[in-house]
């Protein structure tokens, strides 16, 4: 019997040491998603472009669509010329999600981050305060909106982007927030679906 691998097996043995390495990245996630092989029909429209008209009477200030099922982010400016489509991280559980008509009402380059109330209670051992940069959960931009304590904002941490992840906030790449940083401006309609 000789000890040498065939091509088939060299590649079977590959594949099993790269799918170890999958599942040490997902330790300690965000989420972790079910078995939804059975009885769940795939989104497979989740990043489709989509026409403002259903959502907004007019884009006055530009629009962001927030679509939590897809976890998609929708961007039109205010003369149609820029549609801008992101993936987004999304809350945790209904009871953190808030749905229906906002705006930006701030925007903040390197922004600060304290937990709310309810977060401190739920995560004693969190920190009061993280300012800007590499450890701060809301990444390197944030969009304030009317309703308290939520955002739209990065994330350093790139394995929450589409998952639910956050405490109520719409996450982004940073790459990505910075682009919706510079596209949007204070007045910018959102819309949570």
């Amino acid at each position: 019997m000789t000890n040498s691998f065939s091509r088939r097996g060299f590649l079977a043995a590959s594949a099993a040491m790269v799918g170890t390495g999958a599942v040490a990245q997902t330790a300690n996630s965000t989420e972790i998603e079910a078995d939804i092989s059975q009885g769940v029909q795939r989104n497979i429209a989740s990043f489709r472009s989509l026409d403002w008209q259903p959502y907004f009477s007019n884009l006055n200030n530009g629009a962001i669509l927030v679509d939590l099922q897809s976890r998609a982010l929708h961007f039109w400016s205010e003369d149609e010329a820029i549609y801008k489509l992101y993936p987004t991280s999304v809350p945790l559980s209904d009871e953190l999600t808030r749905t229906g008509r906002t705006e930006i009402t701030r925007k903040v380059e390197g922004p600060s981050w304290a937990p709310t109330p309810s977060m401190k209670l739920r995560n004693p051992e969190w920190p009061d305060f993280i300012g800007p940069g590499p450890a701060n959960p809301l990444g390197t931009h944030a969009l304030h909106l009317s309703w308290q304590y939520y955002r739209i904002h990065g994330t350093h941490d790139t394995r929450k982007i589409g998952r639910r992840s956050s405490n109520g906030c719409v996450g982004l790449y940073n790459e990505q927030i910075a682009e919706l940083y510079a596209l949007s401006r204070v007045g910018t309609q959102v819309l949570l679906i």
